[in-house]
C-alpha cells in the first residue's frame, strides 16, 4: 500500500522478462526482437546512413551509358514483277511464278547475320572500337561489342537493334550501322529465293553456253568433212521437233533440280514436276525409236547425212536449252534486284536524351535495404554472443575450442 504524499519508484529492467522453468527451454516473447533492434537503433541507423552515402557516391562515379535503338523489317520474299515474262518460258513458267515452297520466316537468319563476325569486324573497323574499348585482340573487341548490343525479334516480325555506348551520338550511329552492314551483306550473299535461283541458273547458263560452243565447233568440223551444208525439209522438221522435245526434257530436269534445293520430297509441285519429266522422257524415247505417228525414226535418215544430222541436232538442242535457261536467269536477276537490300527501317536510331545506365536511385535504394538487413543481423549476432558469454558453459566451450586449435597447429608444424 502506498502512503499519501509519497511516490513509489518502480525500476524497469532493460532485459525483457523471461519465464524459465527447470530443464525447459527459455520462453522468448514476440517483442524481444523489436526490443533488441530498438535498443541498438542508433548503430543500425548509422550503419545504414554510411552505406547509403557510399552507394550514392559510387553510383555517381560509375560511367554513364546511353542506349540507342533502331527497328527494321528484314527483306521480304515478294512475288516477282517479272511474271510478265513467264509466257515465254514454256515448261519453266510454273516454277518461275514464285510458288510457296515452305520457306520459313527469315528473321532468325537475318538476326544471325547481324550477329556474325563479318558484321562485327566491319563495325570494329568503322568506329575504331579496339582503341575505344582498349583491347589489343580483335576477339576481345567482338565480345565487348556483343555485350553492349542486343538484337531481338518479336512476333510482329520487327527486328530491334539496341546498342549501348558512353557517347549517345556514337550509340545511334552504331545502331544504324548494323542496318547498313546488313544491306551490304545481303547484296553479296544469296539469302533470298531469287538470289538462290539466280546463282543456280547462272551456273546452268554458263554450262549451257560452253556446251553450245562445243557443239557448234563439232558441227563445223562435220560440215568440212562431209561437205553437207543443208538437209531436206522433212529432215529439218524432224530435227526441230526432236530438238524442242529434248530441250523440254533438259529444262524440266533443271526445274526439278532447282526445286529440290528448296522443297521437301513430299512437296506437291515437286512431285508433279517429276511426273511431267518422266512423261517427256517417254516421248523422247518413242521419237528416237520411230514409235511416234507423226515422225519417222532417226535411223531412217540417209546414211550420208546421218553424222551431219546428229551434229546439227545437238546444236539445235543446245541453242533451245540455252535460250530457256537464259530467260530464266534474267527473270531471277530481276527478282533479286527487286528484293535484295530492301531493308525497311521503321525507326531510325537517334541520339538518346537519357542515360540507360547506371540507375542511381535503384542502386542506392537496394543498397540501403541491404544495409538495413545486414545491420539488424549484426545486432542479433552481437546480442546472441553477449547472452552466450553470460552462461557458465561459455568459458568451458571457448577453452575447449582453443585447445583443439592449438593442437591442430602443433600437428601441422610437426608434419
Amino acid at each position: 500500500m502506498v502512503r499519501p504524499g509519497k511516490t513509489e519508484t518502480v525500476e524497469i529492467s532493460e532485459e525483457p522478462y523471461i519465464s524459465e522453468a527447470p530443464d525447459a527451454v527459455p520462453y522468448r516473447h514476440i517483442f524481444q526482437p523489436a526490443i533488441i533492434v530498438a535498443r541498438r537503433k542508433s548503430f543500425i541507423w548509422r550503419f545504414v546512413l554510411i552505406v547509403a552515402v557510399l552507394s550514392a557516391g559510387i553510383s555517381l562515379l560509375l560511367p554513364k551509358y546511353f542506349t540507342a535503338t533502331t527497328k527494321m523489317l528484314p527483306p521480304q520474299q515478294n512475288q516477282s514483277i517479272a511474271t510478265a515474262l513467264l509466257g515465254q518460258l514454256g515448261p519453266l513458267a510454273g516454277f518461275a511464278g514464285g510458288k510457296d515452297l515452305g520457306i520459313r520466316s527469315p528473321n532468325d537468319m537475318y538476326m544471325s547475320m547481324l550477329r556474325s563476325r563479318t558484321v562485327a569486324d566491319s563495325l570494329i573497323d568503322r568506329f575504331s572500337l579496339m582503341g575505344l574499348y582498349r583491347e589489343e585482340k580483335r576477339i576481345d573487341a567482338r565480345t565487348k561489342l556483343a555485350d553492349r548490343t542486343e538484337i531481338t525479334s518479336g512476333r510482329d516480325g520487327i527486328i530491334v537493334i539496341s546498342v549501348a555506348d558512353r557517347d549517345p551520338v556514337r550509340a545511334a550511329n552504331m545502331a544504324n550501322a548494323y542496318v547498313e552492314e546488313l544491306e551490304k551483306l545481303t547484296r553479296t550473299l544469296a539469302v533470298t529465293d531469287a538470289g538462290k535461283k539466280r546463282l543456280f541458273f547462272e551456273q546452268e547458263v554458263k554450262t549451257a553456253s560452253d556446251d553450245l560452243a562445243r557443239a557448234e565447233d563439232e558441227l563445223k568440223a562435220t560440215q568440212e568433212t562431209t561437205g553437207i551444208i543443208q538437209l531436206d525439209s522433212q529432215a529439218k522438221v524432224m530435227l526441230q521437233a526432236y530438238a524442242d522435245l529434248r530441250a523440254q526434257v533438259s529444262a524440266k530436269e533443271v526445274q526439278v533440280q532447282a526445286m529440290q534445293t528448296f522443297a521437301t520430297p513430299g512437296n506437291p509441285d515437286l512431285i508433279r514436276s517429276q511426273q511431267e519429266l518422266a512423261a517427256l522422257r517417254v516421248q523422247v524415247a518413242h521419237f528416237e525409236q520411230g514409235q511416234s505417228g507423226r515422225s519417222m525414226a532417226l535411223e531412217k535418215v540417209p546414211r550420208a547425212g546421218l553424222d551431219y544430222l546428229r551434229r546439227l541436232r545437238e546444236v539445235k538442242y543446245r541453242e533451245t536449252l540455252f535460250e530457256l535457261l537464259a530467260k530464266q536467269y534474267e527473270i531471277a536477276r530481276i527478282d533479286e534486284a527487286e528484293g535484295a537490300g530492301l531493308v525497311q527501317v521503321l525507326d531510325r536510331a537517334l541520339p538518346p536524351e537519357k542515360k540507360s545506365w547506371p540507375p542511381r536511385a535503384a542502386l542506392v535504394l537496394v543498397a540501403t535495404l541491404l544495409a538495413l538487413m545486414v545491420g539488424a543481423a549484426i545486432v542479433f549476432v552481437q546480442e546472441s554472443f553477449r547472452r552466450a558469454k553470460e552462461t557458465p558453459q561459455f568459458a568451458e566451450q571457448l577453452a575447449l575450442l582453443k585447445s583443439y586449435l592449438v593442437r591442430q597447429v602443433k600437428s601441422t608444424r610437426s608434419n
